[in-house]
C-alpha cells in the first residue's frame, strides 16, 4: 500500500498486481457466408485450415453442432406442378421464400380471391392457372387446384430440415375470428369446424371451402385444423380461413436458426406417408 499525498489530504493508493498467462490464448473463430452463393459458407478455425463448404457438407463437417447466425437454407424452395384430366387443366408454382406475388386466374372468381389471400399473408408467391368444366359446376376445378397446391408445397418443402413444422394463428374479419392450427408431419388430416350459414358466395358453394382444404391436406402431407371462433358473414368467415392459414403455413415453413439445418422430429425424418 503506497501512502501519498494530495492538496487535500493524504490518501492511500491500492497497489494491484496483475498476472499474465499465456498457456491458454484465446482466439477468435471467424465464420462467414460467402457473397457468392446464400448456400455457400467457408469455415475457418484453428484446427481447420480455412475450408469452402456448402450448407449441408458444413452440417456433416461439424456433426451438426456449430452455433451460427447463417441460416441453413437447403436452397430455392419452390414447388412446380402441372395436373391434367379429361375435367381439368391445372398449372401451379409456389415460391415459399417469395414477397407475396399473386397471380391466380381459375375460372372462379371467389376462389382468385381467396388464393390471393394465400400469396399476400403468407408472403408467397402463388402462380395458378386453371381451366375446368365449370359450365357443370366448380367442384372438379376447386377441387384439382387444391391438389396440385398441395403436392407443390410438398416438393417446395423437401427434406423439410430446419424448418418451424408448426404453424397456429387466429385472424379476425370484423366479427368473424377463425384460428389455423398445422402441422407439416408429413402425415395428413383434416379437423374442420366452420358454421357457414348461406350456400353460397357470389357463385362459390361453400361446401367447396372444406373439399379445398381436404384435398390439399390430402397431398401435402399436412395436418390441419379449422375452428371457427366466431363469425355470421360467409365472406368474412371464409376469408378469415384463409388468411389464418396462410399465417400458419408461413410460421411452419419458416427456418429456425436454432435447429441449424436438421430435421425438427425426434425420429430424424418427416416422410409423406
Amino acid at each position: 500500500m503506497e501512502l501519498y499525498a494530495s492538496s487535500h489530504s493524504f490518501l492511500f493508493k491500492p497497489k494491484v498486481n496483475t498476472f499474465h498467462t499465456n498457456l491458454f490464448p484465446i482466439k477468435s473463430t471467424p465464420f462467414k457466408a460467402s457473397f457468392f452463393s446464400p448456400n455457400h459458407l467457408t469455415l475457418t478455425t484453428p484446427m481447420n485450415p480455412p475450408t469452402s463448404l456448402s450448407s449441408n457438407a458444413f452440417l456433416e463437417h461439424n456433426n451438426g453442432s456449430t452455433s451460427t447466425s447463417a441460416p441453413f437454407h437447403s436452397g430455392i424452395r419452390v414447388g412446380e406442378v402441372k395436373r391434367v384430366t379429361k375435367e381439368t387443366n391445372v398449372s401451379v408454382k409456389i415460391d415459399l421464400d417469395g414477397s407475396g406475388v399473386a397471380d391466380s386466374s381459375t375460372g372462379i372468381p371467389f376462389l382468385d380471391h381467396m388464393l390471393d389471400q394465400l400469396a399476400s399473408h403468407g408472403l408467397f408467391d402463388v402462380h395458378v392457372k386453371a381451366t375446368g368444366d365449370v359450365h357443370i359446376d366448380d367442384h372438379h376445378t376447386n377441387e384439382d387446384v387444391a391438389l396440385a397446391i398441395g403436392t407443390a408445397l410438398l416438393q417446395a418443402l423437401g427434406d423439410r430440415k430446419g424448418i418451424n413444422r408448426f404453424g397456429d394463428f387466429s385472424a379476425p374479419l370484423d366479427e368473424a375470428l377463425i384460428h389455423v392450427s398445422l402441422d407439416l408431419s408429413g402425415r395428413p388430416h383434416l379437423s374442420y369446424n366452420l358454421d357457414i350459414p348461406t350456400q353460397r358466395v357470389g357463385t362459390y358453394d361453400t361446401q367447396l371451402v372444406e373439399h379445398f382444404f381436404q384435398s390439399l391436406v390430402n397431398t401435402s402431407g399436412m395436418t390441419l385444423h379449422i375452428r371457427q371462433l366466431a363469425g355470421r358473414n360467409s365472406h368474412h368467415i371464409i376469408e378469415a380461413t384463409f388468411k389464418a392459414f396462410a399465417r400458419a403455413l408461413r410460421q411452419a415453413t419458416e427456418y429456425d436458426p436454432r435447429r441449424r439445418g436438421t430435421v425438427p422430429s425426434s425420429k430424424g425424418v418427416l416422410s409423406r406417408s
